[in-house]
C-alpha cells in the first residue's frame, strides 16, 4: 500500500473537475445521493483535504470552520463533513496526520478561542476516529455527555442543520436521506462488532444505513 500524500486547498481553489472527481469516489461508497446535492454540501464548507497516491484522487475530507457560541462564551469548531478514503487504503494515516496539523493552524491562529471538533457520522469507522484524536470526546460509551459538552453540540448541530437536528436524540435525521453508506460498507465485520464503541455507536444511531447522523 502506498503513502497517500495529504494536500489542504481552500474550496475556493477547487475546479468544476476536482468536484466531479470527488463525486465519483464519494457515489462509489455512498447511495441517495446526487452531484447536484454533493456540489451544494462542497459550496458551504472552507477547505478540502486531498488524498493522492500519484495523479490519482484516493480520499478526501471536507472541512468548514464555524464561529458559534455558549453560556456568552465565543467558541470555534472545526466542521468535518464529507470524508471517504478508498477502502484500499483504509488504515493509511496521511488524512490524521493532515487533520491535526489543519487544527493546530487553526488554534495557533487565535490560542484564547476555545477549539472544538464538530463531527457527524453515519459509520462506526468514522466514530472510532474520536477515541484515536481524543482524550475526551461526546457522546462516550463510559461517560455521560456534561451539560456543557450537549449545550455546546446542541448550538452547532441546531445552528447547521435546524429542525433536522433530533436534540433528544443526538442524531440529525433528515425527512428524505441525504447520502448514505451502500449496504456493502455499512456493517461491521464480526471481529469489530463487539468492540464497545462499535456497540455503542450501533446503539445510539440505530438509523445509521438510512442516513441519520451522530453528532
Amino acid at each position: 500500500m502506498s503513502r497517500l500524500e495529504a494536500t489542504v486547498r481552500a474550496r475556493e481553489e477547487l475546479s468544476a473537475a476536482d468536484a466531479e472527481r470527488m463525486y465519483a469516489l464519494y457515489a462509489a461508497y455512498y447511495a441517495e445521493t446526487s452531484f447536484e446535492r454533493f456540489a451544494i454540501d462542497l459550496a458551504a464548507k472552507d477547505y478540502v483535504i486531498e488524498l493522492m497516491d500519484g495523479k490519482a484522487l484516493c480520499g478526501f475530507s471536507t472541512l468548514a470552520v464555524l464561529e458559534f457560541s455558549t453560556d456568552d462564551v465565543e467558541r470555534r469548531a472545526i466542521y468535518s463533513g464529507d470524508t471517504i478514503i478508498n477502502h484500499r487504503y483504509w488504515g493509511e494515516q496521511s488524512l490524521a496526520t493532515a487533520f491535526c496539523r489543519f487544527a493546530g493552524a487553526i488554534k495557533a491562529s487565535d490560542p484564547p478561542m476555545p477549539l472544538y471538533w464538530f463531527l457527524i457520522t453515519k459509520g462506526h469507522r468514522t466514530y472510532r476516529y474520536l477515541g484515536a484524536f481524543s482524550r475526551q470526546y461526546y457522546p462516550h460509551s463510559a461517560q455521560a455527555t456534561p451539560p456543557w459538552a450537549l449545550k455546546c453540540i446542541d448550538a452547532l448541530a441546531r445552528g447547521r442543520f435546524g429542525d433536522a437536528w433530533k436534540s433528544e436524540l443526538g442524531i440529525v435525521r433528515f425527512k428524505h436521506s441525504q447520502g448514505q453508506l451502500r449496504a456493502e460498507w455499512t456493517e461491521p465485520r464480526p471481529s469489530l462488532a463487539v468492540r464497545p464503541e462499535v456497540r455503542y455507536f450501533l446503539e445510539r444511531n440505530p438509523g445509521h444505513a438510512s442516513g441519520d447522523e451522530l453528532c
